[in-house]
């Protein structure tokens, strides 16, 4: 009898299960897909030049203050999740300083191998009374002890909020920039949280990635769908990144339909390379994959 290994074993058997559910934020979600066998490929990110899974396990579901859904699972509990997500071809982790989810990354990059591994982190920019800025070269050297890893893939500007961030914020920018001449981070760019904000990225050379909030429902997001596409679509023309996210709309649209829309929407449109989903669980991310996959195979 031939011997699997861990793919084909999973594989196998995931596709006899059934009826799977999805667990949102303290609901069950009935209709689930059923795993049929899909790993998540790689892509392009804009003109980047990195090659990336298509999609990313985000770690910050309701996440602040150093915490998160992710994180909330416990060590060993995240250091699972991130091994199935890895054995699917999720081998791409959203992280950030604020979700405190560098040292459970760390705890599952023990076990696999960072060389195939995609790492996405984010940094804050503005003082607030829980947080208080740094220099950046010394956020990441801590970022780097708590991770374990002596570079990052992307590092991003963090919520951006407000417009005329390429002037206030240029001397951070500056610093970025001299992180990513060192070998520190490989591609900047930007989480943006506000239209106008999103509106400068678009044409501003220093951001090679952009975050950007979309689904079809216009829900948690910048503006509505058809005018933030449009702008994605200018980004991506110029050569910029594009990781798509709150999909599902922060958590509010997670029925079958609304999952299967969103995911459409977002792979179909030509402008988004990839996407990141805060997924919990094992059905969660088996769920995410088939449908991923389905629609580009579509």
């Amino acid at each position: 009898m031939k011997k699997l290994d861990r793919r084909e074993f999973l594989q196998t058997s995931l596709a006899g299960l059934a009826g799977l559910s999805l667990l949102g934020t303290g609901t069950i979600v009935k209709g689930c897909s059923t795993p049929s066998g899909f790993y998540i490929d790689t892509v392009k990110l804009g003109s980047t030049g990195l090659l990336v899974p298509r999609l990313a396990l985000g770690t910050g579901s309701h996440g602040g203050g150093k915490a998160s859904n992710q994180t909330r699972l416990g060590t060993e509990g995240f250091v699972r999740l991130a091994h199935h997500a890895f054995d699917r071809g999720i081998q791409f982790f959203d992280m950030a300083d604020s979700y405190g989810s560098h040292p459970y990354v760390k705890a599952a990059l023990r076990e696999l191998p960072r060389e195939k591994t995609t790492l996405l982190t984010k940094i804050w920019t503005e003082d607030t009374r829980w947080y208080q800025t740094e220099p950046v070269a010394k956020t990441l050297d801590r970022f780097r002890l708590e991770t374990g890893s002596d570079y990052f893939d992307i590092v991003l500007m963090h919520c951006l909020l407000r417009p005329n961030w390429t002037v206030d914020k240029r001397g951070m920018m500056d610093e970025f920039s001299r992180a990513k001449e060192d070998g520190i981070i490989k591609v900047l760019g930007v989480s943006c949280h506000n239209w106008d904000a999103m509106v400068e990225a678009v044409d501003e050379p220093w951001v090679d990635v952009i975050l950007a909030r979309i689904n079809p429902f216009g829900v948690h997001m910048d503006n509505t769908p058809e005018v933030v596409m449009d702008l994605l679509k200018k980004a991506h023309d110029n050569g910029k990144g594009i990781i798509g996210m709150k999909i599902f709309g922060n958590g509010d649209k997670v029925t079958d339909e609304e999952r299967e829309m969103s995911i459409s929407y977002a792979m179909k449109s030509g402008n988004v390379d990839c996407l990141t989903l805060g997924m919990e669980s094992v059905e969660q991310i088996d769920d995410a994959v088939e449908r991923v996959m389905r629609n580009v195979a579509g």
